[in-house]
Protein backbone atom coordinates (compact mmCIF):
# COMPACT_ATOMS: atom_id res chain seq x y z
CA UNK A 1 0.00 0.00 0.00
CA UNK A 2 2.78 2.44 0.96
CA UNK A 3 4.71 1.56 -2.24
CA UNK A 4 1.62 2.38 -4.35
CA UNK A 5 1.28 5.71 -2.56
CA UNK A 6 4.94 6.60 -3.21
CA UNK A 7 4.64 5.45 -6.84
CA UNK A 8 1.49 7.57 -7.28
CA UNK A 9 3.25 10.63 -5.83
CA UNK A 10 6.27 10.10 -8.11
CA UNK A 11 4.06 9.67 -11.21
CA UNK A 12 2.05 12.77 -10.32
CA UNK A 13 5.26 14.77 -9.82
CA UNK A 14 6.67 13.53 -13.15
CA UNK A 15 3.41 14.47 -14.90
CA UNK A 16 3.47 17.96 -13.34
CA UNK A 17 7.12 18.50 -14.29
CA UNK A 18 6.55 17.39 -17.90
CA UNK A 19 3.39 19.51 -18.12
CA UNK A 20 5.20 22.54 -16.69
CA UNK A 21 8.06 22.15 -19.18
CA UNK A 22 5.72 22.53 -22.16
CA UNK A 23 4.67 25.99 -21.01
CA UNK A 24 7.80 27.03 -19.13
CA UNK A 25 10.24 29.65 -20.27
CA UNK A 26 12.63 30.06 -21.95
CA UNK A 27 10.99 28.93 -25.20
CA UNK A 28 12.32 28.82 -28.74
CA UNK A 29 9.99 29.54 -31.66
CA UNK A 30 10.57 30.18 -35.34
CA UNK A 31 8.85 31.78 -38.30
CA UNK A 32 9.05 32.50 -42.01
CA UNK A 33 7.34 35.27 -43.92
CA UNK A 34 7.22 37.55 -46.93
CA UNK A 35 7.68 41.33 -46.67
CA UNK A 36 6.44 43.79 -49.23
CA UNK A 37 8.10 47.22 -48.98
CA UNK A 38 5.51 49.88 -49.85
CA UNK A 39 7.04 53.36 -49.80
CA UNK A 40 10.34 55.01 -48.92
CA UNK A 41 11.00 58.62 -48.04
CA UNK A 42 14.36 60.37 -48.52
CA UNK A 43 15.35 64.02 -48.80
CA UNK A 44 14.29 63.75 -52.45
CA UNK A 45 10.70 62.81 -51.55
CA UNK A 46 8.59 59.65 -51.59
CA UNK A 47 9.23 56.64 -53.81
CA UNK A 48 6.89 53.69 -54.34
CA UNK A 49 8.01 50.08 -54.62
CA UNK A 50 5.74 49.58 -57.63
CA UNK A 51 7.48 51.78 -60.20
CA UNK A 52 10.51 50.94 -62.32
CA UNK A 53 11.98 48.84 -59.51
CA UNK A 54 10.26 46.08 -57.53
CA UNK A 55 11.67 44.69 -54.25
CA UNK A 56 10.39 41.80 -52.09
CA UNK A 57 11.94 40.16 -49.02
CA UNK A 58 11.69 36.75 -47.38
CA UNK A 59 12.38 37.11 -43.64
CA UNK A 60 12.85 34.05 -41.44
CA UNK A 61 13.96 33.90 -37.87
CA UNK A 62 14.19 32.46 -34.39
CA UNK A 63 12.62 33.90 -31.25
CA UNK A 64 14.11 33.21 -27.82
CA UNK A 65 11.26 33.95 -25.43
CA UNK A 66 12.38 34.70 -21.88
CA UNK A 67 8.83 35.22 -20.60
CA UNK A 68 5.32 35.78 -21.86
CA UNK A 69 6.15 39.49 -22.25
CA UNK A 70 9.80 39.60 -23.45
CA UNK A 71 12.05 37.85 -25.93
CA UNK A 72 14.99 38.23 -28.29
CA UNK A 73 14.60 37.84 -32.04
CA UNK A 74 17.21 36.90 -34.66
CA UNK A 75 16.02 37.47 -38.22
CA UNK A 76 17.61 37.19 -41.66
CA UNK A 77 15.90 38.49 -44.76
CA UNK A 78 17.19 38.00 -48.30
CA UNK A 79 15.81 40.66 -50.63
CA UNK A 80 15.15 40.21 -54.34
CA UNK A 81 15.19 43.28 -56.59
CA UNK A 82 13.77 43.35 -60.12
CA UNK A 83 14.80 46.19 -62.40
CA UNK A 84 14.69 46.29 -66.22
CA UNK A 85 13.47 42.67 -66.27
CA UNK A 86 16.53 41.49 -64.35
CA UNK A 87 16.01 39.88 -60.92
CA UNK A 88 18.76 39.33 -58.40
CA UNK A 89 19.38 39.01 -54.68
CA UNK A 90 20.00 42.63 -53.81
CA UNK A 91 20.91 42.26 -50.15
CA UNK A 92 20.69 40.06 -47.09
CA UNK A 93 19.48 41.81 -43.95
CA UNK A 94 20.70 40.73 -40.50
CA UNK A 95 18.01 41.94 -38.13
CA UNK A 96 18.43 41.15 -34.37
CA UNK A 97 16.02 42.74 -31.93
CA UNK A 98 14.13 42.79 -28.65
CA UNK A 99 10.49 41.69 -28.54
CA UNK A 100 7.98 43.25 -26.18
CA UNK A 101 4.87 41.06 -26.13
CA UNK A 102 1.48 42.35 -25.02
CA UNK A 103 -2.04 40.95 -24.62
CA UNK A 104 -4.17 39.82 -27.55
CA UNK A 105 -1.20 38.76 -29.73
CA UNK A 106 0.31 42.24 -30.17
CA UNK A 107 4.12 42.54 -30.17
CA UNK A 108 6.46 45.48 -30.62
CA UNK A 109 9.93 44.55 -31.93
CA UNK A 110 12.81 47.01 -31.90
CA UNK A 111 15.45 45.75 -34.34
CA UNK A 112 18.93 46.76 -35.39
CA UNK A 113 19.55 46.43 -39.12
CA UNK A 114 22.71 45.44 -40.98
CA UNK A 115 22.41 44.97 -44.75
CA UNK A 116 25.04 43.36 -46.96
CA UNK A 117 24.62 46.25 -49.43
CA UNK A 118 26.29 48.57 -46.89
CA UNK A 119 23.19 50.12 -45.31
CA UNK A 120 22.47 49.96 -41.58
CA UNK A 121 19.95 51.36 -39.13
CA UNK A 122 16.95 50.42 -37.02
CA UNK A 123 13.53 48.94 -37.72
CA UNK A 124 10.62 49.38 -35.32
CA UNK A 125 8.04 46.68 -36.08
CA UNK A 126 4.40 46.40 -35.00
CA UNK A 127 3.24 42.78 -35.09
CA UNK A 128 -0.19 41.21 -34.58
CA UNK A 129 -1.16 37.53 -34.50
CA UNK A 130 -4.34 37.27 -36.59
CA UNK A 131 -5.01 33.51 -36.36
CA UNK A 132 -3.60 31.43 -33.51
CA UNK A 133 -3.45 27.70 -34.08
CA UNK A 134 -2.32 24.74 -32.00
CA UNK A 135 1.00 24.28 -33.82
CA UNK A 136 1.31 27.48 -35.89
CA UNK A 137 0.02 31.04 -35.99
CA UNK A 138 -0.55 33.50 -38.82
CA UNK A 139 0.75 37.01 -38.20
CA UNK A 140 0.90 40.38 -39.91
CA UNK A 141 3.55 43.05 -39.27
CA UNK A 142 4.18 46.64 -40.26
CA UNK A 143 7.91 47.52 -40.28
CA UNK A 144 9.27 51.07 -40.44
CA UNK A 145 12.89 50.71 -41.64
CA UNK A 146 15.22 53.67 -41.04
CA UNK A 147 18.49 53.33 -42.96
CA UNK A 148 21.83 55.15 -43.14
CA UNK A 149 25.17 54.62 -44.87
CA UNK A 150 26.64 53.49 -48.15
CA UNK A 151 26.93 57.10 -49.34
CA UNK A 152 23.14 57.37 -49.72
CA UNK A 153 20.67 59.74 -48.03
CA UNK A 154 18.85 58.70 -44.87
CA UNK A 155 15.66 56.81 -45.72
CA UNK A 156 12.50 55.95 -43.82
CA UNK A 157 10.18 53.34 -45.24
CA UNK A 158 7.17 51.22 -44.51
CA UNK A 159 6.06 47.80 -45.57
CA UNK A 160 3.68 44.93 -44.96
CA UNK A 161 4.86 41.53 -43.71
CA UNK A 162 2.76 38.34 -43.52
CA UNK A 163 4.07 35.14 -42.02
CA UNK A 164 3.64 31.91 -40.12
CA UNK A 165 5.18 31.32 -36.69
CA UNK A 166 5.61 27.87 -35.18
Amino acid sequence: MFNRFILSILLLAAFQISRAQTSAYPKVTGYFSIVQPLTTWTKDGFASNFGNVYVVGFPFGVNLLKSNSFGINFEMAPTIRTEKNISKVNSVLFHPGAMFRFKHGFTFIGRMAFETNGRFGVTPVFNQVIKKGKDASLFISVPFPVRFGNDQPVSVGTGLQVGVSF
